[in-house]
């Protein structure tokens, strides 16, 4: 029999996708890092669990790497229906993001030449 954490088995990691898949790996290590830091202090009571942690992190890294090479599926999203899916809401203008598009548009007119100022206008 397998020793290691019951969540991790090799037929529950063909489930998880990619991303939960680090994390696992990520909780992992820092799980194992945790351990051989009790170890090296004597705190640590169950020594077996060392190495399930280091098994398990050997799991993932099989799994990860099977994936790459196309020897292990990676499980397929489920889609959304169309009714659920969320649109991104239209974005409302301010005034004031208004009123800076408009000098803006003026600005860059102005620098072009092709509208005159007040100014001049009221010069003639």
């Amino acid at each position: 029999m397998a020793v290691g954490t019951k969540e991790l088995a090799p037929f529950e990691l063909d489930t998880f996708e990619n991303d939960r898949l680090i994390d696992e790996l990520k909780k992992a290590k820092e799980e194992l890092f945790n351990l051989r830091f009790q170890s090296a202090t004597g705190q640590l009571e169950s020594h077996g669990r060392l190495r399930a942690v280091k098994r398990d992190i050997a799991r993932i890294y099989t799994v990860i790497r099977e994936r790459e090479l196309g020897i292990r599926a990676t499980p397929v999203a489920p889609e959304v229906p169309a009714k659920a899916a969320k649109k991104p809401a239209a974005k409302k203008s301010t005034p004031a993001k208004a009123a800076a598009a408009e000098v803006d548009a003026e600005s860059s007119a102005d620098a072009s030449g092709t509208v005159e100022s007040n100014t001049e206008e009221e010069a003639k």
